[in-house]
């Protein structure tokens, strides 16, 4: 089973389903052309292994078709995209074995009391 994510008009993920394998065809069809015909969306196969298009899409995220990636929601302003498509804070996080939050108004990590 493979899992397809359909976009909006701004590439954004409006939903996933789990769908045929990629390597069938549905009248004659790729699935990712059958899916957008059949819901009138564009469609792209996503996978739960991170092994195609960088990461499984969920809802929210953005499809950049360049690269081919999915791209998760910024989870900060401050945060920016590595060149593996994940969000990095400005400030790593702490290795202490600590819990740690993100505070955005100061860029950097506070310790959570346990």
């Amino acid at each position: 089973m493979a899992h397809y994510a359909f976009l909006d008009a701004n590439n954004r993920v409006t939903h996933v389903i789990p769908g045929v394998d990629e390597w069938d065809q549905i009248e004659g069809l790729h699935p990712e052309q059958w899916y957008a015909q059949f819901v009138g969306q564009p469609c792209k196969r996503t996978s739960y292994n991170n092994n195609i298009r960088a990461h499984y899409a969920g809802i929210g995220y953005t499809y950049d078709a360049q690269a081919d990636v999915f791209i998760p929601p910024q989870p900060y302003p401050s945060w920016t995209l590595d060149e593996s498509w994940n969000w990095q804070p400005p400030t790593p996080y702490p290795t202490d074995g600590g819990m740690y939050q993100w505070d955005e108004d100061t860029l950097t990590w506070v310790e959570v009391e346990q």
